[in-house]
């Protein structure tokens, strides 16, 4: 299972590409509403969730959290507690975290990414404590899959997909819709 956190203000492109290429692989992909069943975007665009934040599992068929960007979507992402708990969740018991523009302050704000590469959205470096900035386009690092921003979306995607699944599976998707 991978969740897809949707809080308002959220990049829309951050999240629904990323959803897109994932179903694609042929991932279990929920959208979950953070502020409500339906979720406005930083631009204006109502997305309706799959479930909300109340109907989210942490168990054993979790395998990844992604995290889309835009403003004032990560801060209010930052500032719910389900979404703590999820990113906690994920850290203690071996999953994959995916954070891309502002989302990755998240996991800095929490010590995760110290020691690792990462990359964000210019000017959140600072937010990203001890990691190792690269700015690419998108950047796996053990557990944690971080992406530039919204024109990186598609790179972002296939870097879930290559870390749920793996490389040649990345690549198969990334053929078939005509990215490389």
């Amino acid at each position: 299972m991978v969740y897809v956190f949707l809080a308002e203000g959220f990049e829309v492109t951050e999240a629904l590409a990323p959803v897109d290429i994932l179903r694609r692989a042929g991932a279990d992909v929920k959208t979950v509403g953070v502020t409500g069943k339906t979720v406005t975007s930083s631009h204006k665009v109502p997305v309706v969730a799959d479930i909300t934040k109340d109907e989210i599992l942490l168990n054993d068929e979790l395998e990844l959290i992604v995290l889309p960007g835009g403003m004032p979507g990560a801060n209010n992402l930052e500032a719910d507690e389900t979404v703590q708990k999820a990113i906690d969740f994920c850290v203690e018991n071996d999953r994959f975290v995916g954070a891309i523009c502002a989302a990755p302050k998240i996991l800095g704000h929490k010590g995760l990414l110290n020691g690792r590469k990462a990359t964000c959205f210019p000017g959140f470096e600072q937010d990203l404590e001890g990691a190792e900035i690269t700015g690419e386009p998108a950047v796996t690092d053990g557990k944690f899959i971080t992406g530039k921003g919204a024109g990186a979306a598609l790179d972002f995607g296939f870097a879930l997909v290559a870390a749920l699944f793996d490389e040649d599976k990345a690549a198969k998707v990334s053929s078939n819709m005509q990215c490389r």
